[in-house]
């Protein structure tokens, strides 16, 4: 097992669609793996699937080890960038030490962690029994795991392949759910003299909406709805808003269309406005940028009084970190994302996630947006709950791993929790005692156009990975 080997099979990886909800070609490219490498495979009719590789001779007697992934990718990209997600393969190119995907997300989030179990699989190492299993739709809730049955797996020790910083080795993460709002409206006509001006913002860095919440970075919703609630004493009436896209990630764009009495007057404000945002993100986004023009638009207004609602509860809608955590310095421990935002047939859909290492205070923070956006008029519901996993310090993965990458790389790695979500909450809760440890190599702008991997930190993962397996017993 190499990284060569690692990488190949990832480049391949890289022209397979694996949209979250629509990983039946990944799934069918991991059972005709097997069955043309001569191994056992199993799915359930979620669509994971569980590749199996007996013990090597001598190795019967070691316990069954779990590699762990997700078969589907965040699909994002940059809005002027034609792309299809369900059939062109991953534009990528290797530069500076990196593999880079500059107009799409990249997707080693986390077809790294296929490409390295499928690497171990056909390899000649000597170990013990190896069951690799990769889920579907983690990244949209974690469909996969949550359906697991008992008996899918039957190894007691799991090793998760889906983090992003090499030499670390993470044993607790957050857990989440998302909170979505919808308003309806009623509409009506322009005012007569009323021009309309089509608003944007893009350039923002964007992001993982758990690992980057911390960063300080321009939410574009957030940013479109503050010069909306200001702009309101001018009388603008709404006839759009659209921005953001996933739950998991931070909205690097947004558009709004207005219909305003003062065109000139409105896109000068605009301007002013966004050079405020550059100054004020000049070191987080330095790309932020705002655009204005006037255009035809046929389009009904939404009614005053229900904009008035939105427009304000999007501008006091929290985004970012809540509370850090009092036991772990420097852990975000609670935070909200407010991720998108949608307009048509007479709704207005907002879509928020929220999480937290301490489940109560992920509960309360969803409350909490549900209470503004009901106070607004909003109709909300919760989706998509998973449990956080508490850190277990005494694990003897753990101690494993510490060991061997002090052995290989002559220094301690980090132990941390992470406040993204990993899928080990939820097996902790359907295979109890379950000993678990995650890890992989150096990944950045992830869930992003921009995404990255950084290949001497895939050296590293590889060498780790693969001593920790032949060592395990």
């Amino acid at each position: 097992m190499t990284s060569e080997s690692v990488l190949e099979i990832f480049k391949t990886i890289t022209t397979i669609p694996r949209e979250s909800g629509h990983e039946g070609p990944i799934t069918a490219y991991l059972v005709k793996w097997a069955a043309d490498h001569g191994l056992k495979c199993k799915t359930d009719s979620t669509g994971n699937v569980n590749i199996i590789r007996k013990a090597s001779r001598g190795k019967g007697h070691i316990p069954t080890l779990v590699l762990q992934c997700h078969q589907d990718m965040v699909c994002e990209k940059k809005a002027d960038f034609e792309f299809d997600f369900s059939k062109d393969p991953i534009p990528y190119v290797i530069e500076d030490g990196w593999m880079v995907a500059k107009d799409t997300t990249l997707g080693a989030d986390d077809g790294i962690g296929i490409a390295a179990c499928l690497a171990l699989l056909e390899s000649d190492i000597s170990c013990g029994r190896l069951e690799c299993v990769f889920t579907i739709s983690e990244e949209t809730g974690m469909d996969g795991a949550e359906a697991m049955k008992q008996g899918f797996f039957s190894g007691k020790t799991l090793i998760n392949l889906d983090s992003e910083d090499e030499g670390q080795l993470f044993i607790g993460c957050a857990g989440g759910v998302n909170t979505v709002a919808t308003f309806s409206y009623g509409t009506e006509p322009v005012k007569p003299g009323y021009s309309c001006v089509k608003l944007v913002i893009d350039g923002a860095q964007g992001g993982h909406s758990g690992d980057d919440i911390d960063k300080g970075r321009a939410n574009a919703v957030q940013q479109m709805a503050r010069f909306l609630y200001t702009e309101k004493k001018h009388g603008l009436q709404l006839l759009d808003f659209k921005g953001g896209n996933k739950p998991n990630a931070i909205a690097r764009d947004c558009s709004a269309l207005v219909a305003v009495k003062d065109p000139d007057a409105t896109i000068e404000r605009f301007k002013v406005f966004g050079a405020f945002l550059k100054a004020e993100f000049a070191t987080s986004d330095p790309g932020v940028c705002v655009s204005a023009k006037t255009v035809g638009s046929s389009a009904q207004a939404v009614k005053a009084r229900a904009a008035g609602r939105i427009i304000s509860a999007l501008a006091a809608c929290p985004h970012g970190v809540e509370a850090m955590s009092q036991d772990i310095s420097g852990l975000v421990e609670t935070s909200s994302n407010l991720a998108a935002v949608r307009m048509g047939d007479g709704k207005c859909v907002v879509t928020t996630s929220q999480r937290s290492s301490v489940m109560s205070a992920r509960d309360m923070m969803a409350q909490k947006i549900e209470a503004l956006f009901t106070c607004a008029g909003a109709k909300v519901v919760h989706k998509f709950p998973y449990p956080g996993w508490k850190p277990d310090v005494n694990s003897h993965i753990l101690q494993l791993c510490r060991e061997s990458y002090k052995k290989l790389f002559g220094t301690a790695p980090l132990v941390k929790a992470i406040h993204a979500g990993l899928e080990c909450g939820l097996f902790l809760e359907k295979f109890p005692g379950l000993d678990m440890i995650s890890f992989g190599p150096t990944l950045r702008g992830v869930h992003a156009p921009g995404e990255k991997l950084e290949l001497a930190s895939l050296d590293k993962f590889v060498a780790l990975l693969e001593d920790v397996v032949c060592q395990f017993e």
